[in-house]
């Protein structure tokens, strides 16, 4: 057993850094490199989450801004969970977002009687910023009713109800008139 094992993390950060950064990844790196590839991603996002979890572990670390209540890779473990789970809800949201403007756009007709190309988007933003925020909060966000409720200041969760079906009644309205083609790519 070498010095650095005997001593506690942060002395042992502090006296020999190199030897104790290797073996915590050592012993940490391949359960974060099987987490995420068991999740969908490559090993290069696994090294990357992984060395900004280390990174975050070190400066808290000689900081003294740190008090572990679980070893050191349990907890490296956890911040590599939240961390890849929050790019993906990121990457997901993107993906959604371009999907929903692809999908939603209107064809742009050859014939000069029909629509031009419009976004379903656009009938929101005319909804006013309320009914924008309402909406976009809730299906594009995916937050709850009760975190929109406080959000905009509604007294109970049943007006935020309430407010985002009335805003989903003036959208409804404002496209009535199109039929389904409209809306296909």
């Amino acid at each position: 057993m070498n010095s650095t094992q005997t001593l506690p993390r942060e002395a042992a950060l502090i006296a020999d850094r190199e030897r104790t950064m290797e073996r915590i990844y050592a012993q940490t790196y391949p359960m974060v490199r099987h987490y995420i590839r068991e999740q969908g991603g490559t090993e290069e996002d696994a090294k990357d989450i992984f060395h900004e979890s280390m990174i975050l572990y070190y400066e808290k670390t000689v900081q003294d801004q740190l008090t572990l209540t679980c070893s050191v890779s349990t907890y490296l473990m956890g911040i590599c969970k939240n961390r890849w789970r929050q790019q993906v809800d990121k990457q997901r949201r993107k993906t959604s977002l371009n999907t929903i403007q692809t999908d939603l756009a209107w064809e742009e007709s050859e014939d000069e009687d029909e629509l031009p190309t419009l976004k379903l988007m656009s009938f929101v933003e005319q909804l006013g910023e309320t009914c924008q925020s309402i909406l976009v909060s809730f299906y594009y966000f995916g937050q709850r009713l009760e975190q929109i409720a406080t959000q905009h200041g509604y007294r109970s969760v049943r007006s935020a109800t309430v407010q985002k079906f009335k805003c989903l009644e003036r959208l409804r309205k404002a496209v009535s008139h199109l039929s389904i083609d409209h809306f296909k790519s």
